[in-house]
């Protein structure tokens, strides 16, 4: 079984490079819900969603995001009534929320209709909240103000200094049912190539969790989400310099490896390579970009190889075929 920990359009695209070559029943994929937030009266799970309808075939290409062919007239029509329209829901992209708010207003658990949405979608891949309860990413700005996780990304455009990031509710929070089991079970636990600060560290603040990843860290491998000291999508790169990191392989390295033993890294990073090594991650290079599904299933298969998992293991992760 593979485990990867995993934030939003990066993680998508990686979760779909594996199913593409192994067992997909054989992959959970434990999803940050720190962005979750609440509009219009209902509850949103960004990267459950998005990772949902790319594991689908459903997502829009032009954005990572949401649905193809999508269409917006209950979002033109809320505009009218003054209401917040930054955040862009699509008219088919409602009923997912609307279903979700509904199951969950009668009791039910976010991992309980996280499961049910992925079974209406087809998906094989076990999608896993990080946790049921409420674990909201706050970002603190240069400026003294403190801001929802949407409000920066998506009103903000992520363009303002962030000084501080919180996960409010954190502390409290208790792993969703079969987290743990997952992380302390799997063959190989994959860190998929997302945001180490706003992504994946919500899912780290969880308890339980850092300290599972700490004690296999030898099965532990990420992939850079920064290639080349630029982040492919969103504000990685900016916020590891801002908190006071750097914005390069070695960077990741460092920040990761307190739990992560390999880190595969983007060929334009070679020559920093042993820099990696210097952090006391090891280092594997290999092509990164996933620009097409065939090269993020190119990737899967180095990232199974770093893991030790490849043609002739006798794990169950190598029925995929061989590139």
């Amino acid at each position: 079984m593979i485990a990867v920990l995993c934030g939003g359009v990066g993680a998508a695209r990686m979760l779909a490079g594996l199913q593409a070559v192994v067992d997909p029943g054989e992959i959970v994929a434990v999803v940050n819900t720190g962005d979750d937030t609440e509009l219009h009266g209902l509850y949103v799970s960004p990267d459950l969603d998005t990772i949902t309808y790319t594991l689908a075939g459903a997502v829009n290409p032009a954005t990572g995001w949401g649905l193809t062919d999508e269409s917006f007239h209950a979002l033109q029509a809320l505009e009218r009534y003054g209401a917040i329209t930054w955040f862009r829901l699509g008219d088919s992209d409602l009923a997912t929320h609307l279903y979700r708010t509904g199951r969950m207003r009668k009791g039910a658990t976010l991992s309980v209709v996280t499961a049910e949405i992925a079974r209406a979608w087809g998906l094989s891949v076990r999608l896993l909240p990080m946790s049921d309860d409420p674990v909201r990413t706050r970002l603190g700005l240069a400026d003294q103000r403190e801001v929802a996780f949407q409000e920066y990304f998506v009103k903000l455009r992520h363009s303002v200094v962030v000084a501080a990031v919180r996960f409010e509710g954190a502390a409290q929070a208790r792993p969703a049912p079969g987290v743990l089991e997952a992380l302390g079970s799997a063959q190989i636990i994959v860190v998929a190539p997302s945001n180490p600060i706003v992504s994946i560290g919500p899912i780290l603040a969880v308890p339980g969790v850092a300290e599972v990843l700490r004690a296999r860290r030898d099965m532990v491998v990420a992939v850079s989400p920064i290639v080349a000291g630029a982040a492919l999508k969103g504000p990685a790169a900016r916020l590891l310099v801002e908190l006071g990191g750097e914005a390069s392989a070695p960077g990741v390295a460092r920040f990761l490896s307190s739990f992560v033993g390999t880190l595969v890294i983007d060929e334009a990073d070679a020559d920093r390579a042993a820099e990696v090594e210097l952090a006391g991650v090891h280092c594997v290079v290999a092509p990164t970009v996933m620009g097409s599904p065939e090269l993020a299933a190119r990737l899967a298969r180095a990232v199974l190889r770093a893991g030790g998992i490849g043609a002739g293991s006798s794990g169950s992760a190598t029925t995929g075929p061989e590139a």
